[in-house]
């Protein structure tokens, strides 16, 4: 809505996502810019009214955090090495052009990738790149099976193998927690 409401609540959505309609469809991110301003400026009023009617509560006493068998990640060459071959399969193979066996390989490539940093995740005591590269790794692994299930070409987004828009596929994707397996 005007405020940048979204479905969920407390949730604010600006920018590319809220959907406003004011610069179409196939707009730029510079040209979403003022919109993107006169929202959040909009979403922040918003935000101070509902902060100053929200009551007090009392501090919740939380256990300490275990690392359990998780240790230091001593070499940094393994984050820079994944998040490079995330980059490089996605520049390579997940342009704006895109063919529907390019995807295909690239998921496969991906695939022992991605399992590689899920395995960090889990071994290694968590550092801000550490989850950085696990959301890069989420995020290639989910525009992927986006562009998969497409079966058309819409805005920017061009499949050769579909080269038309659907005017029955126009509708929003919607993502759920089964879309992020195996992270």
């Amino acid at each position: 809505d005007r405020d940048g409401h979204s479905l969920l609540e407390n949730l604010y959505v600006l920018g590319e996502t809220a959907h406003t309609g004011l610069h179409g469809a196939n707009r730029l991110a510079s040209n979403s810019l003022l919109e993107a301003v006169v929202y959040a400026h909009r979403a922040a009023g918003d935000c101070r009214r509902r902060i100053a009617k929200v009551r007090r509560r009392p501090e919740v006493e939380v256990a300490a955090w275990s690392s359990g068998r998780a240790d230091r990640l001593e070499e940094c060459v393994l984050i820079s090495h994944n998040w490079d071959q995330i980059r490089r399969l996605m520049w390579n193979y997940v342009g704006i052009v895109r063919r529907r066996r390019r995807l295909e390989l690239v998921e496969q490539r991906l695939a022992p990738v991605v399992e590689e940093v899920r395995q960090h995740f889990h071994d290694y005591l968590l550092t801000p790149d550490l989850v950085e590269l696990r959301n890069i790794a989420l995020l290639a692994t989910l525009i992927v099976r986006c562009a998969l299930s497409r079966r058309e070409s819409r805005g920017l987004h061009y499949m050769v193998d579909y080269p038309h828009p659907d005017p029955s596929l126009c509708r929003d994707t919607v993502l759920d927690k089964s879309a992020l397996y195996p992270l």
